[in-house]
């Protein structure tokens, strides 16, 4: 060991539980080092959240565009130009992976190291930091915030596939882009390119999208997707991807469904068939931290692996996959380590968001699951159409639900498909946080014509 090699602490990633535990560590007194083998900013700034919003609301506004007679205004043809789109997304994500960098590299007591990480003992780290030159580190606690990568079938192991990361750096709209995974991302994918201007088809293996939801809120997606010019094939089993030889350079996807096989070609293929954690070469076998068999890191609810002073945080551990929620474990982390203590994850609200247009905003329980759990519920439904707000903007695809204890009058959960369906889904969530009845959102005078104004009506529907 070299002397400036040990820290009092070491975090593994800049995600977005990294970043502010370094912060956090560091103003704290504890000389701290965070590695980062990539871009400053974890999954969300560089290949996740930011980007891929930033090119949402491109194609709403395309959309929109084309839309533009049903609001009495003329746009004439709508041309969308996909490296406009690009660069766009790209200074976005610049401007956040920039900021995120100085703030690390500005606060007393961090060292930000770049190179590739692996445990080589429990409390030692050997860092790659240029071919064959590794820099040893040592220190009690070391926190792994390493993330997650996407998830590649080993039937298109050969193909030229595209990834959520890669089909952002595209230089040519797709004329046919076939995915593969109907869940959140390749449910977002899809309907962005479509409204791009590509043809779409999604093959999902399930007999729905995005497969944790309710039955209606996913008969409701495909009947908008379909009604955007989507095409989805459900049941479908891929048995093989192969790609046409020539200039057209075609891809034929042969899906099993039912009992018959059907060939799809198209352009482009995004695999979005899921993600795996970033455990592979951390050298957790050296550690002694044990994973599951996906490999996700395994810990308590405090976020302590089976290592003393080894913890993992965000989408490696394994939890919900969502920033907030990684956020959340540095929260936990850092009540524990350094504030009051107490902190645990167990019996969080986990909520999130699907942003496809109309946007899905989901927290709690689902009816499904409130069905499954024995209790005695009521259901409160209202379509768009009923909504005042949703009407002026001619905006009227989805519904609200919410879910009640019949007994106790409590929210225990909600499913928003439309306009801003985030948002409604995070006044509903604030009101599960207060322990508010779901009559005070009854009975609450909300400014008109907002769409929170619609609680009023979603919940005397249920008492009508």
């Amino acid at each position: 060991m070299t002397q400036g090699d040990r820290f009092d602490a070491i975090v593994i990633g800049t995600g977005q539980a990294g970043k502010p535990l370094a912060r956090a560590l560091a103003a704290a007194g504890r000389h701290t080092a965070i590695i980062e083998s990539g871009h400053v900013g974890g999954t969300c700034i560089n290949v996740g959240c930011t980007p891929t919003k930033a090119m949402v609301a491109s194609a709403r506004i395309a959309h929109l565009g084309r839309r533009a007679a049903d609001y009495g205004v003329d746009t004439g043809t709508v041309h969308v130009d996909l490296q406009r789109v690009i660069e766009r997304k790209r200074s976005i994500v610049q401007r956040f992976r920039d900021g995120s960098r100085r703030r690390l590299e500005d606060t007393p007591g961090i060292e930000l190291i770049f190179g590739r990480a692996r445990f080589v003992e429990p409390h030692k780290i050997a860092v790659r930091e240029s071919p064959g030159d590794d820099r040893m580190l040592e220190a009690e606690l070391i926190f792994i915030n390493t993330g997650g990568s996407p998830a590649i079938p080993s039937i298109v192991k050969d193909a030229d596939y595209l990834t959520s990361s890669t089909i952002m750096e595209l230089d040519e709209l797709p004329t046919h882009l076939i995915v593969l995974g109907g869940g959140y991302v390749g449910s977002e994918f899809g309907q962005m390119f479509r409204r791009f201007g590509s043809e779409v088809t999604i093959l999902q293996r399930a007999n729905c999208l995005l497969t944790r939801e309710d039955e209606d809120v996913c008969d409701a997606v495909a009947e908008i997707f379909r009604e955007d010019g989507i095409e989805l094939w459900f049941g479908a089993n891929v048995v093989g991807v192969e790609r046409q030889p020539g200039d057209s350079g075609a891809y034929v996807v042969t899906a099993r469904l039912g009992g018959e096989e059907r060939e799809v070609y198209g352009s482009h293929l995004l695999v979005a068939t899921g993600r795996i954690p970033n455990t592979s070469g951390l050298g957790l076998d050296q550690a002694g931290v044990k994973t599951d068999e996906r490999g996700s890191i395994l810990v308590n609810d405090r976020l302590e692996t089976n290592v003393p002073g080894i913890y993992a945080l965000g989408d490696v551990n394994g939890g919900p996959a969502f920033t907030h929620i990684a956020y959340d474990d540095y929260r936990v982390i850092e009540s524990n380590l350094l504030g009051s203590g107490g902190a645990s994850t167990t019996s969080r609200l986990v909520p999130y968001a699907v942003f496809i247009d109309p946007e899905l905003g989901r927290v709690g329980l689902s009816e499904s699951e409130a069905m499954g759990s024995g209790r005695n519920i009521r259901v409160a439904k209202l379509p768009m159409t009923h909504v005042a707000r949703a009407i002026e903007r001619s905006e009227t695809r989805g519904f609200m639900k919410a879910i009640v204890d019949a007994d106790t009058d409590e929210i225990l959960g909600c499913a928003i498909l439309g306009i801003e369906g985030g948002e409604i889904m995070s006044a509903l969530q604030l009101a599960m946080m207060g322990g508010l009845p779901y009559t005070a959102l009854r009975d609450g005078v909300f400014a008109h014509p907002t769409l929170a104004e619609s609680l009023n009506n979603l919940f005397m529907a249920m008492d009508a």
